[in-house]
């Protein structure tokens, strides 16, 4: 009779972690940063139709890095809970920090009772009335949360961007001086990254819609990223 074959939980939670982080390094990079007007999303993706970044209501925006049908499905799920949540309650109620606990929630039950977690980060980031209430959260795939300050790198290179942006980001920035420093840290130096290959949106607290989100393409884009 063999032995069966034991595997110490430890080891399956490492191995599970292992896989990935190893899944969302192989993805294009996703930078959200506070800027002067609201909260900028700079996602480096050449594709119009397949978005990293997406509007979840009113003041709360959403990015993602990974593995695409896994990071949608947590797209749609947190629209469908935001919805049900203002339908019931009220628009104002719908808060991106619970929106981030919701996420927090799936993300660390499927880490920890599926054989395979999900390959994705997603940052959850609301626009407030002022700067000091602006709200970026960082999950990662196990379902840790973070509370960013400023800025928050995802995906691929992160933490050499990271260090870029620590380097150049200020409070105050404008869109422009945004745009130019995360298009900047994405490039490292060595390539040069042009509007095409970009999808940019911004959550701007001084839009007069009820709905900050709005995207960033073709001749305003081009502006923006003009020296």
């Amino acid at each position: 009779m063999t032995t069966p074959y034991y595997v110490g939980p430890e080891q399956v939670m490492k191995d599970r972690a292992d896989y990935a982080r190893k899944g969302i390094a192989r993805g294009r990079s996703v930078i959200v940063m506070q800027v002067d007007c609201g909260i900028l999303f700079v996602a480096e993706n050449p594709s119009r139709a397949l978005h990293k970044v997406s509007e979840i209501y009113d003041r709360i925006g959403f990015a993602a890095v990974g593995k695409y049908n896994e990071f949608e499905l947590l797209r749609v799920a947190g629209i469908r809970l935001a919805d049900l949540r203002g339908y019931a309650y009220d628009r104002r109620d719908v808060a991106g920090r619970a929106l981030a606990n919701a996420y927090a929630q799936t993300l660390g039950s499927v880490f920890t009772t599926e054989q395979k977690p999900y390959e994705v980060e997603i940052i959850v980031a609301e626009v407030g009335d002022e700067s000091s209430l602006d709200q970026i959260y960082r999950l990662t795939y196990d379902g840790s949360v973070a509370d960013e300050q400023g800025f928050a790198a995802m995906g691929g290179s992160a933490d050499a961007i990271s260090a870029r942006l620590v380097e150049g980001w200020r409070a105050g920035l404008t869109l422009k001086e945004g745009l130019a420093l995360a298009v900047k840290s994405l490039e490292g130096g060595d390539r040069i990254i042009t509007g095409e290959m970009l999808e940019v949106a911004v959550l701007d607290r001084a839009r007069l819609s009820r709905r900050k989100f709005y995207r960033l393409f073709n001749s305003a884009l081009d502006a923006l990223l003009a020296k």
